[in-house]
């Protein structure tokens, strides 16, 4: 198994994050997903391992699981992809948590 991928994302980006990761993971990422994980990351912080949420992320290209967790006091959103075996979906994952701490 590889390593995470590790980043942050500005947390108003989180949901275009999780629609694109999805979408290259095969997974059809709905307003239901949406309304589970932005009730679960309310309670969630980063210096806390114990605080982070995982979601799953099941598709038919890739199976990944999504941790997430809030920085307290602050806009950021803290995130490890697993699962992304291969290379193309690791650099797309690692690109996406660059561009949406971009902007």
């Amino acid at each position: 198994m590889t390593e995470s991928i590790d980043g942050w994302i500005w947390g108003r980006n989180l949901r275009a994050f999780l629609e694109v990761l999805s979408h290259f993971a095969g997974y059809e990422f709905d307003d239901t997903d949406w309304r589970t994980i932005e009730a679960a990351v309310q309670d969630t912080d980063d210096e806390n391992p114990d605080l982070w949420y995982a979601y799953p992320l099941v598709g038919v290209n890739a199976t990944l699981e999504v941790s997430l967790a809030r920085a307290v006091g602050g806009e950021e959103m803290s995130i490890r992809v697993a699962g992304a075996e291969a290379p193309e979906l690791r650099l797309r994952a690692d690109t996406l948590l660059s561009a949406f701490a971009a902007g």
